[in-house]
C-alpha cells in the first residue's frame, strides 16, 4: 500500500523543485489534509505580503469537495493566526444556471458556509457569477464580470479543481484555450458527478456559468488540486499527455506559473508512482517488487513463472533480476507471495499450519464485527466472505455505521406508509395514527420542492425501509437479528448529502460497541482515497477509535484482533496489494447475489447510481469475476470469483 511521495515541507509549496519529467510541475502529499494546509499556506503567506504593501490581492475561487479543507485551514488561520481578509478580492469561478443564491446546492450558499460567514472579508470585495440572471441577459453580464476582473487587476492566485471529464471551472470538453465567461451546457458526466448534490440526475441544472480556460490562464498562479483514486487518470492525461480541448486542463502546461497538488490516491496513475522502473533507477521495495511484477505479466501478457530475463531486462528492470540472481528465483518469490494470499478460511482454519496463511488459526470461532458504512455495503463488498464467516460458524455481528435513509426514492416511502395504514385497517387495529403519518408523509413528498430536504418523519420511513432490508440480508446469510447493529452516527443525520464533522458522539458509538464485543476480527470499508464521502469518514471514526482504544490498557483484546480492510462498490484492490483473497465458488456468488437482492430499494435504480449504469449485484460479480482473472493469468489457481482484503496495522 505504501505510495512513493515527493518530500515536501509541510508549511509551503513553493519552494518544491520539479523532480520528475512531468509537463506541469506536481506535487504529491501523503493525504488531502497535509496538501491542502500547503495550498493554504501559499496563500496565507501571499495574502500576508500583499498587506504589507498595503496593496490587494484577487483570489479565483473554487467550489466542490477538493478545495473545502482548504478553506477550513484558511479559517482556522483567521481565527486562530490573525489572518486577515480585508485586503482580499475574490472571484469564484463558477455556479449553476439556473441557481437561487439561497439554493442548498448553490455556490453562493457553499462560499458562504464554508469560508466567507468565518472570515473578515468585505462583502463588496465578494464575486460570485450570478445564477438568477435573465436568459437574454447573461452574455452581457459575462462581459461585465470579465471586466470586473480586469478592474482588479487580474487573479493572483486561481484554485482550481479538477472534474473526471478534465473540465476546469465549467470547461467541458471541447472548450477553447481562447475562451472566457460564459454560459455552457454541462457534460452528462459531470450532471451524474452533481447528482447526489441533488437527491437526483433529474434535478441537476444543464447549464452554469464559467469562467473561460481562457480567464483562468491569466491568473499570475494557478494551483489545481485533485484527491482519490476516482480523479488518477484524468490527472495522468492532464500532466503527462499532450494538450487537446478534449481535456481542458491539459492548457495549464502552457501556463508559466502552475502546479498540481495531489495526495497519493490521486497520484495513482502517473508513471513516476505506477512505474517508477521506466524512469530510472528506483528504490525496489517489497511492495514495489511485487508491482513490478504484476505489471510486467500483463504488459508480455505471461504467467509469473514464465518470466525470462529478457522480459525483465526489456522493461527497465534488469537491476532487479541481478539482485535475485535470475529470474526464476525472482519468479518463484512473488508467486508464492501471491499464493499465501489465498485462503478459504477467512476467520482461520482451525488446526493448520497458519505461519504463511493471511489469517491465525487460533482462536476458533472468532468474533467477528463487519462494519458496513451503508446498510448494504456488507454484502455488496464482501458478501462471499460474510457467508464463508458465519457457514465456518465464527459469530459475526454486522455494524450498520448509517442509516443510508437519503438514498431512498420517495414512492417507497409513500408505499411502505400505505401499507402500514392498509395493515392497520384490514386488522381493524382502531389505530387512525397510522393514517395520518401515511397522509402527512403523502403530503409532504408532494410538497416537497426539487432537491429539497425531507421532513423527519419521511426521513425516519426511509430509514426504516434500509433497515428492514438489512435485517433480510443478515436473516439469509445466518447471522440473528441481536448481532445485526444500526449505530445510526450522528454525523449522517442531515437529510443532506453534505454531512456534519465527525464527533466523539459517532467515535464512542463506536468504541462502545468494540468493547462490548471484543473482536478477534474486524472488517471495514477502507476506502482510503475517499476524503470527504460516507465510507472515508465512517472509516476515519473506526481508525479513531481504535487508537483511542489502543490507549486504554483495559483494552487489551485489541492485541489479538486484525482489522481487514475491504473495498466499496466503486473499485477493487490492486493485486499488488492484495493481503487476503477469498475465494468464491459459483453457488457462493449466486448466494451472495441473492443477499444484495435482499435490498430492494436499491435494486434496478439506485438513488445515487453514480456514473456506472451496471446495478449493485452487477458490479459486484464484475468485480470479483475480474480479481479471480487475475490471479488466473498471473499463473496462480483459477476460481469462479475472489473478494480481496487489505490488512491494516493499527
Amino acid at each position: 500500500m505504501n505510495t512513493t511521495t515527493t518530500d515536501i515541507h509541510p508549511q509551503s509549496i513553493a519552494s518544491i523543485e520539479k523532480l520528475y519529467p512531468e509537463r506541469i510541475p506536481t506535487h504529491i502529499f501523503p493525504d488531502s489534509v497535509s496538501a491542502s494546509k500547503a495550498v493554504a499556506q501559499e496563500i496565507a503567506d501571499a495574502i500576508r505580503d500583499r498587506a504589507r504593501q498595503d496593496k490587494m490581492i484577487v483570489l479565483g475561487l473554487a467550489t466542490g469537495s477538493s478545495p473545502t479543507r482548504m478553506y477550513d485551514e484558511l479559517v482556522r488561520m483567521h481565527k486562530e493566526d490573525g489572518l486577515s481578509f480585508a485586503n482580499v478580492i475574490t472571484f469564484n469561478l463558477d455556479e449553476y444556471y439556473p441557481m437561487e443564491p439561497d439554493s442548498q446546492q448553490s455556490y453562493v450558499r457553499f462560499m458562504r458556509e464554508h469560508l466567507f460567514d468565518y472570515i473578515d472579508i468585505k462583502p463588496q470585495n465578494i464575486n460570485i457569477p450570478d445564477g438568477t440572471i435573465l436568459k437574454e441577459g447573461v452574455a452581457a453580464y459575462c462581459r461585465e464580470y470579465e471586466q470586473r476582473i480586469k478592474a482588479a487587476g487580474g487573479i493572483d492566485i486561481q484554485v482550481l479543481g479538477i472534474g473526471r471529464t478534465g473540465h476546469i471551472g465549467f470547461n467541458e470538453p471541447g472548450s477553447r484555450k481562447d475562451s472566457v465567461t460564459r454560459l455552457i451546457t454541462l457534460d452528462r458526466m459531470t450532471r451524474i458527478d452533481a447528482a447526489s448534490d441533488f437527491y437526483s440526475e433529474h434535478y441537476v441544472p444543464r447549464n452554469a456559468v464559467t469562467m473561460g480556460v481562457g480567464t483562468i490562464l491569466g491568473a499570475r498562479r494557478i494551483i489545481m488540486m485533485a484527491w482519490g483514486e476516482g480523479k488518477s487518470k484524468v490527472i495522468r492525461r492532464t500532466v503527462e499527455d499532450g494538450i487537446t480541448d478534449l481535456v481542458p486542463a491539459t492548457f495549464l502546461q502552457e501556463h508559466p506559473n502552475a502546479a498540481i497538488v495531489l495526495d497519493e490516491a490521486a497520484s495513482a496513475e502517473l508513471s513516476r508512482v505506477k512505474t517508477p522502473w521506466l524512469m530510472g533507477p528506483c528504490d525496489w521495495t517489497t511492495e514495489r517488487i511485487r508491482a513490478a511484477v504484476i505489471w510486467l505479466c500483463q504488459k508480455v501478457n505471461k504467467p509469473i513463472l514464465k518470466l525470462t530475463d529478457e522480459d525483465y531486462n526489456e522493461h527497465g528492470m534488469a537491476d532487479l533480476v541481478v539482485e535475485y540472481g535470475r529470474a526464476y528465483n525472482l519468479n518463484i518469490d512473488i508467486f508464492n507471495k501471491l499464493q499465501n494470499t489465498i485462503t478459504g478460511w477467512p476467520g482461520g482454519k482451525p488446526n493448520a499450519d497458519d505461519l504463511r496463511r493471511p489469517e491465525r488459526s487460533t482462536p476458533f470461532p472468532k468474533r467477528v464485527v463487519l462494519f458496513s458504512p451503508h446498510p448494504d455495503d456488507d454484502v455488496i463488498s464482501m458478501g462471499g466472505t460474510f457467508i464463508r464467516l458465519v457457514d465456518q460458524g465464527h459469530e459475526v455481528h454486522v455494524a450498520y455505521q448509517t442509516s443510508g435513509n437519503i438514498a431512498v426514492h420517495d414512492e417507497d416511502a409513500i408505499r411502505f406508509a400505505d401499507f402500514v395504514a392498509d395493515f392497520n385497517d384490514f386488522f381493524k387495529l382502531g389505530n387512525k395514527q397510522a393514517e395520518d403519518i401515511y397522509d402527512k408523509v403523502k403530503n409532504d413528498i408532494r410538497d416537497k420542492k426539487p432537491a429539497e430536504i425531507d421532513t423527519p418523519d419521511v426521513q425516519m420511513i426511509k430509514g426504516l425501509i434500509r433497515r428492514g432490508e438489512a435485517k433480510a440480508g443478515c436473516r439469509y446469510v445466518g447471522v440473528p437479528d441481536e448481532q445485526a447493529h444500526f449505530l445510526d452516527m450522528p454525523f449522517y443525520e442531515t437529510g443532506r448529502v453534505k454531512k456534519k464533522p465527525l464527533s466523539d458522539e459517532d467515535i464512542q458509538i463506536i468504541m462502545d460497541l468494540l468493547e462490548n464485543i471484543k473482536p478477534h476480527q474486524i472488517y471495514a470499508a477502507g476506502d482510503l482515497s475517499d476524503p470527504h464521502g460516507t465510507h472515508r469518514v465512517c472509516l476515519a471514526a473506526i481508525f479513531e477509535a481504535l487508537k483511542r482504544l489502543k490507549a486504554n490498557p483495559k483494552s487489551d483484546w485489541l492485541k489479538d484482533c486484525y482489522v481487514w480492510l475491504y473495498r466499496g462498490a466503486w473499485q477493487e484492490w490492486g493485486v499488488e496489494q492484495i493481503e487476503m483473497a477469498v475465494p468464491i465458488s459459483p453457488q457462493e456468488m449466486e448466494r451472495k447475489k441473492a443477499a444484495i437482492f435482499k435490498h430492494q430499494s436499491q435494486k434496478d435504480r439506485a438513488l445515487f447510481p453514480g456514473s456506472d449504469p451496471r446495478e449493485f449485484w452487477e458490479r459486484a460479480e464484475d468485480r470479483n469475476t475480474a480479481t479471480a482473472a487475475v490471479y488466473d493469468k498471473l499463473g496462480l489457481a483459477e476460481y469462479e470469483a475472489m473478494e480481496a482484503f487489505v490488512r491494516y496495522h493499527f
